[in-house]
């Protein structure tokens, strides 16, 4: 699945979307201190109040909102786990049966609740319904291709939220002409902060792969290891984070711990590069990079007594797979933040990939200093700082 078809799918969460419809909708509510089932309840979406409706999609919305490997990871199913949840999963996509599917939703959050324990009350909200895709032949000219029924994905979605207790507050009773204490038991739910959630099943080439599911989380790079692999009987996936890490452990394998600025930025930009061609091809599938073009972008970078021995065993020892491909987006410093960070006792400087070319660590009368260089005056607070010859 690729981002594309990711926000295709997120922009139809609207009300009256004509490429959308949502038939049932079930709420089902986990108290913290019993860890159970307090209450569920099933209704058909055209049913509930416009206003809850409007709630729900940006819900919705938000939890499809987010990188990939980042916030949404697109899983392969273990093969073979026990009572699998692929199996569940495609049952109520196919079944016409409501109560059929509200039943095997519910199985699904007796997975939830069991080896798990919740800070605060939870809900859990599951919806079904169809949404449209065009196919990669379609013309763009065609409007109705768009609505065409051999188009149509079933999917299921679910979105877990927390809730939270309301603030207690003094209130001005316009009527009594009194002060009042103001005091509310019922718990917001949080609808614009899903925690995680899922969508199934996923999309490749614009089709629907019932192997896969895209599974959400609410924070970056931390998916919930018991609910990919106990709820929804996911294969661990490798975050972006992660990948990074990866990255940099090969990298200093093969040139050591240490590296000069500009190298880095060469580095960068030739991963920028494979990155930008990827786009203007208008290629699908991300770009990755595997030894050869590891060894191809530090060779350009400058890095010297390279061979292609030296990156494959950089590879076995890090990863235990020569073969082992990174995803090229996933390396690079903006996709887990917008600069590079150099981090130092004194202070933490923040900085563009491009810009590390201007970054020199020099020794400076025995100390060792952080020299940048720049075109113009620095300025700290509205003062321009006067410039010193050394």
């Amino acid at each position: 699945m690729n981002k594309k078809e990711v926000a295709h799918i997120r922009k139809q969460f609207k009300l009256d979307h004509d490429l959308l419809n949502i038939y049932d909708i079930l709420n089902v509510y986990i108290t913290k201190e019993t860890n159970e089932v307090y209450h569920w309840e099933r209704h058909p979406f055209e049913l509930v109040d416009r206003e809850k409706q409007e709630l729900y999609m940006g819900n919705f919305k938000k939890l499809l909102t987010g990188e990939l490997d980042q916030k949404l990871f697109e899983l392969k199913f273990q093969e073979e786990a026990e009572e699998p949840a692929q199996v569940m999963l495609h049952q109520a996509l196919v079944t016409g049966d409501p109560d059929e599917w509200q039943d095997l939703m519910l199985m699904l959050v007796d997975r939830m609740l069991a080896d798990a324990k919740y800070e605060r009350d939870m809900v859990v909200t599951f919806i079904k319904g169809q949404y449209y895709l065009p196919t990669k032949a379609r013309n763009d000219e065609a409007e109705e291709s768009e609505k065409n029924e051999v188009f149509a994905h079933p999917f299921i979605l679910c979105s877990v939220n927390s809730t939270e207790k309301q603030r207690k507050t003094l209130l001005f009773d316009y009527v009594e002409r009194e002060f009042k204490y103001n005091i509310i038991v019922d718990p917001i739910i949080k609808l614009s902060t899903p925690e995680q959630g899922f969508l199934y099943p996923s999309v490749t080439d614009n089709y629907s792969d019932v192997n896969r599911v895209l599974y959400c989380t609410g924070k970056s790079n931390f998916p919930d290891p018991h609910f990919v692999e106990n709820v929804l009987n996911g294969e661990r996936s490798v975050t972006a984070l992660e990948e990074r890490a990866i990255f940099e452990d090969i990298v200093k394998e093969i040139t050591g711990e240490q590296m000069d600025a500009t190298t880095l930025a060469h580095v960068y930009e030739e991963i920028n590069r494979v990155i930008e061609v990827n786009e203007e091809s208008h290629e699908e599938e991300p770009p990755k990079l595997d030894y050869k073009d590891v060894e191809r972008l530090l060779t350009a970078s400058g890095v010297e007594d390279l061979t292609t021995e030296k990156v494959e065993r950089a590879f076995e020892t890090i990863v235990d797979n020569k073969n082992y491909e990174l995803k090229a987006n996933s390396v690079m410093p903006k996709y887990t933040s917008k600069s590079i960070k150099i981090d130092t006792k004194v202070a933490t400087i923040s900085i563009s990939p491009q810009d590390l070319k201007y970054v020199r660590q020099v020794n400076y009368q025995g100390r060792r200093c952080i020299m940048i260089e720049v075109d113009e005056d620095a300025v700290i607070e509205g003062f321009t700082l006067a410039t010193e010859n050394l």
